[in-house]
């Protein structure tokens, strides 16, 4: 399995802002790390806040998986040799539920200015009948699509952030990704995704890779866990790894840097607190 992107997903990366699906692991390894998941389910319930974002500190699976060559390299391939992980969320759809996620485009809300992508990570098959990600073509390249916040009860988004009128359907495309297959994505893609409709759930892991010179404006704080080659920079503090699940020393770094990604997501709304 060659662990480079191909000059081709890279043209694509560049002019449409995502990659085609492309395997980073096994299939049996992708059940693995759902057994690994399904059992951390069964000690803390269904996966909310803090337990599903920035989980690489929680998660030694997690923590395993953000270091993964068969991720990074491809990761090295769009942002060079130098690269920090950001953050990591788990996505879950259950069966025929009615979650979704409404268009959007992360840069607006995250407060990190620079090179940053996501490697989305299929733990089980994301199809158009289980929720799969929608994007628009080339809208990586429109910077500030209008937003407005939603609050609805069934969008998996924090505050429901919604683009306006700036979403031409004809032109979205579904993104498919099998069992063991990543998409790799630019921070400024229009993204969205409808419920799953199918009778298995929906299992994506986003890991949010950053390099070094990036630095965040909506709070004189950060931290990332360093990746692959060095940080000259210094705009984030690096981050420890767990050496076991719920490792206390992760757990307890892991209370301040989540609270400041809270207070960043939900900037500008007098809000602090995450709700799902």
């Amino acid at each position: 399995m060659s662990m480079s992107l191909s000059h081709d997903a890279i043209q694509q990366f560049r002019k449409y802002g995502f990659t085609p699906a492309t395997p980073v692991m096994t299939a049996k390894e992708a059940g693995e790390y759902r057994i690994q998941l399904q059992a951390i389910e069964a000690v803390v319930g269904t996966l909310k806040g803090g337990y599903r974002l920035k989980c690489h500190m929680l998660y030694k699976w997690v923590s395993e998986l953000i270091h993964s060559p068969m991720i990074v390299d491809r990761v090295e391939d769009l942002l060079g040799p130098n690269i920090l992980c950001w953050g990591t969320d788990l996505w879950i759809k259950e069966p025929n539920s009615s979650q979704f996620v409404s268009w959007h485009q992360d840069n607006r809300y995250w407060g990190v200015e620079g090179k940053l992508l996501t490697a989305w990570i299929a733990l089980s098959t994301a199809t158009v009948e289980s929720g799969c990600m929608r994007m628009l073509p080339g809208s990586h390249l429109k910077a500030g699509m209008e937003h407005q916040d939603t609050f609805h009860e069934d969008n998996m988004l924090t505050r429901g952030q919604t683009i306006s009128n700036q979403i031409d359907e004809n032109r979205a495309v579904n993104i498919e990704v099998g069992t063991g297959e990543a998409v790799f994505f630019d921070y400024g893609i229009a993204h969205a995704s409808h419920p799953n409709r199918s009778n298995d759930r929906r299992i994506g892991l986003a890991i949010r890779y950053i390099v070094p010179s990036a630095r965040q404006v909506k709070s004189d704080w950060d931290s990332a866990t360093l990746i692959r080659g060095e940080d000259k920079f210094g705009n984030f503090v690096h981050e420890p790894k767990p050496k076991i699940d719920f490792d206390p020393v992760t757990v307890e770094f892991h209370k301040k840097t989540n609270k400041n990604y809270m207070k960043i997501l939900y900037s500008g709304t007098g809000l602090t607190e995450h709700r799902t």
